[in-house]
């Protein structure tokens, strides 16, 4: 082999394990998104909370939930337990994912979806969008914050399905 064809396999090398890496990241932020609604229909505070970083924030209009404990706690409190204890589940659309080294930014629709008292069917209570900001760490991806915004026909929450496929704003 020659010094050129050398270099040309290890730069095919270089870049297959790139995008191995890349296919990994994605593949774990998919399985965080995916993994939200089964730990907070489950109960599981303590897994929802650790999806989180130590100071993350959880942003669900009209409150900001600051950290894990709060996160765990919104999870064990007597609204969600209620949720859960009726029936509900909170249902994930598949990603928008926008890798940057150690950061990603991951937009998804989300439904809250509640078994009708009295009956045997269910409604649709809610539906949103979610802005995820995520880091790497040592122990993997993290969530720093999460931005959950209902589609109510405000400008709010359309705003951010906007940001996620044209950051630059340029057809808005």
């Amino acid at each position: 082999m020659t010094d050129a064809s050398t270099g040309a396999t290890a730069d095919r090398i270089a870049a297959l394990e790139h995008r191995v890496a890349e296919v990994e990241d994605r593949l774990a932020l998919l399985q965080i998104v995916a993994a939200y609604g089964p730990a907070v229909d489950s109960g599981s505070a303590e897994v929802t909370a650790a999806m989180w970083t130590a100071d993350g924030v959880y942003d669900t209009f009209p409150a900001a939930l600051a950290g894990q404990a709060a996160i765990g706690d919104m999870v064990t409190g007597e609204m969600h337990q209620g949720l859960i204890g009726s029936g509900a589940a909170h249902l994930l659309g598949i990603p928008h994912i926008e890798l940057n080294g150690d950061s990603a930014v991951v937009t998804n629709y989300s439904q809250l979806v509640l078994r009708e008292p009295d009956s045997d069917g269910y409604r649709i209570w809610r539906t949103g969008v979610n802005r995820w900001e995520f880091t790497r760490t040592a122990e993997g991806w993290r969530v720093v914050r999460r931005i959950n915004r209902q589609l109510d026909g405000t400008a709010e929450g359309r705003d951010l399905l906007a940001e996620a496929i044209d950051p630059a704003g340029s057809d808005r």
